[in-house]
């Protein structure tokens, strides 16, 4: 399965494609800002049964050097299929399209960064027939922004690199900055932003510190993380409500049974205890038929 951090690092370039002039510079690799891009289909299968798909494809065009093709693979580990496969879409896209063609490898890990920016050779030891040098951006390379001004001149680079030092440990330092650096925005530039964000930090503990940040105001934020953030708050509701009509009622609830109830996300499963707390004669009876 596809996870979120995976679809944030090359799904940000979706959405903000003039984001790749930055990172390369960020990269020491001179590419001129784009005048457009599109997004071109990531399929890459031929006609026999081998499925080949680049995360992001995007064709940029530039003032001065023309047209070129970027690629864009997340890397979350190291996949010796991966650096098999990267020259098949380089040759493939640059025979498909006749134009140059750049890979761009993100990663969240020093580790794995360093195995992606490995040139790749396809050869003989006297004579490499093709050598593949991937562009790597990651949390050896991108800036780390703790400072707002800096992160409201470019919220795109701001967020790349808060999703690639997703593991530094001063990741609640970027976040804060992140999020005080949207406060201001409108709602079309913060929301996919905060999504993206989220996203790019999955189950790591870093995404409650996000989440609690933005749980601050959410009037800017109308999008899934909002209104799970909701979710958890009508559920934490209806468990306090449970425990105190027990309570009230003087039936004696136990330690598991109180970490059951407190620990239950479902608010509708917690709408229907209560019901029964209100007629229950002991608290095992307000889980019958479970």
């Amino acid at each position: 399965m596809v996870s979120s951090p995976h679809e944030a690092m090359h799904r940000i370039f979706q959405e903000y494609p003039g984001l790749f002039s930055r990172v390369s510079e960020v990269l020491g690799v001179d590419i001129p800002p784009p005048t457009s891009a599109v997004a071109l289909p990531t399929d890459l299968t031929e006609a026999r049964p081998v499925e080949r798909r680049v995360d992001t494809l995007l064709r940029i065009e530039t003032e001065h050097e023309g047209s070129f093709l970027l690629a864009i693979e997340a890397q979350g580990k190291k996949d010796p299929r991966k650096t098999a496969g990267w020259p098949y879409y380089v040759s493939y896209l640059h025979n498909r399209y006749a134009l140059p063609v750049l890979l761009l490898v993100v990663c969240q890990d020093h580790a794995t960064a360093e195995w992606a920016a490995r040139p790749v050779s396809i050869g003989v030891r006297r004579w490499q027939t093709l050598t593949l040098s991937p562009l790597v951006a990651g949390p050896h390379n991108m800036p780390v922004i703790t400072d707002v001004a800096e992160a409201r001149k470019d919220l795109a680079l701001a967020t790349l690199a808060a999703i690639t030092h997703a593991d530094n440990p001063d990741v609640g330092a970027i976040l804060k900055t992140l999020s005080a650096a949207l406060r201001d925005a409108p709602e079309t530039i913060a929301n996919p932003i905060v999504e993206l964000t989220a996203q790019g930090l999955g189950n790591r503990s870093a995404a409650q510190q996000w989440r609690n940040l933005v749980a601050v105001d959410l009037s800017f934020y109308k999008s899934f993380m909002s209104e799970e953030i909701r979710d958890e708050g009508r559920a934490k509701g209806l468990a306090e409500s449970v425990l105190l009509v027990l309570q009230a009622r003087g039936i004696a609830v136990t330690d598991e049974l109180r970490e059951r109830i407190g620990s239950c996300g479902d608010s509708r499963l917690l709408l229907q205890w209560l019901n029964r707390a209100a007629t229950a004669t002991t608290a095992e009876e307000v889980f019958t038929d479970e």
